[in-house]
Formats: structure tokens, sequence, C-alpha cells
């Protein structure tokens, strides 16, 4: 073997040592994007997994207090009912503070129906009313399930994210 060849031959191991390290190079950048998307896609699931337990929560939230509005609105009904029922039998003098207690509890009842906010009362989720709450908690099962839809599209992405890095560490080692 002349000097030359063996020249050539060391030129030849040493670009394509150069080529086989800028593979390595476009590999290694290639995972670290891909670990990059990874830690995205895993914050944005946290995400819609926090939203989910929360919007759940309020969803529950308002449920009870609703209720707890329907429960006090009957027992105040029932109450009201029993003193109409009674008012004959009260003398005269009594039946004029029966009938202003009959006349409250049914102010009562008509404000438990629907309370709105005094500050926004356009806005049918804000206020306390039975009519409010309800809106309250549709408006929270909606996020609810937006927040479910979006929750499985996150766990799919951090997997096929996952696999790709587990393939390119791959490709890396197998060049």
């Amino acid at each position: 073997m002349e000097a030359a060849d063996a020249a050539d031959q060391i030129n030849e191991i040493v670009e394509e040592d150069g080529k086989r390290h800028d593979l390595r190079t476009q590999g290694a950048l290639t995972i670290a994007l891909l670990a990059m998307l990874l830690a995205i896609t895993s914050v944005g699931g946290g995400n819609a997994m926090k939203e989910m337990i929360n919007a759940n929560i309020a969803t529950s939230d308002a449920y009870a207090f609703y209720q707890a509005k329907n429960i006090r609105q009957t027992a105040i009904r029932v109450a009201a009912d029993e003193m109409e029922m009674l008012i004959g039998v009260v003398p005269a003098a009594g039946q004029a503070a029966m009938q202003r207690r009959i006349d409250d509890y049914k102010a009562t009842v008509a404000r438990y129906e629907s309370e709105p906010d005094p500050a926004n009362p356009t806005d049918p989720t804000k206020g306390e009313g039975k009519k409010e709450l309800l809106a309250r908690a549709k408006s929270w099962e909606e996020r609810r399930e937006r927040a479910q839809l979006q929750d499985p599209n996150f766990d799919f992405s951090e997997a096929l994210f996952q696999i790709a890095i587990v393939l390119g560490s791959v490709s890396i080692v197998s060049s």
C-alpha cells in the first residue's frame, strides 16, 4: 500500500466519522426537541386534569347548594300552607300577623326560585337562586366535559413522544 492510498483511506474514515458525528448531533437535537414537546404535553395534560377535577368539585358544590335551596324552599312552602290552613282558627287579632308571616314565607319561596346577583343581574351563572345555581352547575359541567375530552389527547401525545424518543435513541445507538 502506498502512502497516497493510506492517506485516502484515512480521509474516508475521517469523512465517515464526521458524517456519523453529524447524524448523532442531529439525532440528539431531535430527541431534545421531542423531550421539550413531551414536557409541554405533560404540563397541558396536568392542567386538563386539574381543570376536570376543579370543575367536578364546583359542579358538585353548585348542585348541593341547589338541593339545599330546594329543601329550604319546600320546608317554607309547607309552613306557609299549614299557616294558611290554621288562619281561620286563630283569633282575629293574630290573623293579620299570621297573614304577614305567610306573605313573608311566600316571598322567600319566590326569592329562592330566582335570586340574581345584584352586581351582575344579567349573568345567569351569578346569584344564589335555584335558577342561577342550576345554570352555574351546567356551566361547570360543560367545562368538566371539555377538559375530559382534552385529557386523552394529551395522554396519547405523551405516549407518542415517549415512543419517538426511544426510537430516536435506538437509531443513534445503532448507527
